[in-house]
């Protein structure tokens, strides 16, 4: 009987390293699993960062070249309306003499049509 209960015994303890090594075993897969999780959220993110610079370079590229052809059209519209401003002020004298001379400049005249009744 008492190699039985020794039999029994030693059975008892493999049974119970082998659980233990199981649970080890278990143990260290959920860490390589954590382990590895943690590296593709990592490798994730910085492929997102990597992206997100890219666009806003293209962005910026795109939204800036709009932006300097805005201010050039601007730069371009104001050069042109002082340019014609500035032909407006010096033709405005010329203009205004010869309006003038042709409202002082009366000529009493019959009128070609004009009959005289007789």
């Amino acid at each position: 009987m008492a190699s039985q209960t020794q039999g029994i015994q030693q059975l008892l303890q493999a049974e119970k390293r082998a659980a233990e090594k199981v649970a080890e075993a278990r143990k260290r897969k959920a860490r390589r699993l954590k382990q590895a999780k943690e590296e593709a959220q990592a490798e994730i993110e910085q492929y997102r960062l990597e992206r997100e610079k890219e666009f806003q370079q293209k962005q910026q590229a795109a939204l800036g070249s709009q932006g300097n052809l805005s201010a050039e059209v601007e730069a371009q519209t104001r050069k042109k309306l002082q340019a014609m401003q500035g032909g407006q002020a010096r033709g405005k004298d010329r203009v205004l003499r010869q309006l003038l001379t042709i409202v002082w400049d009366v000529r009493p005249q019959i009128h070609p049509n004009y009959r005289i009744a007789a």
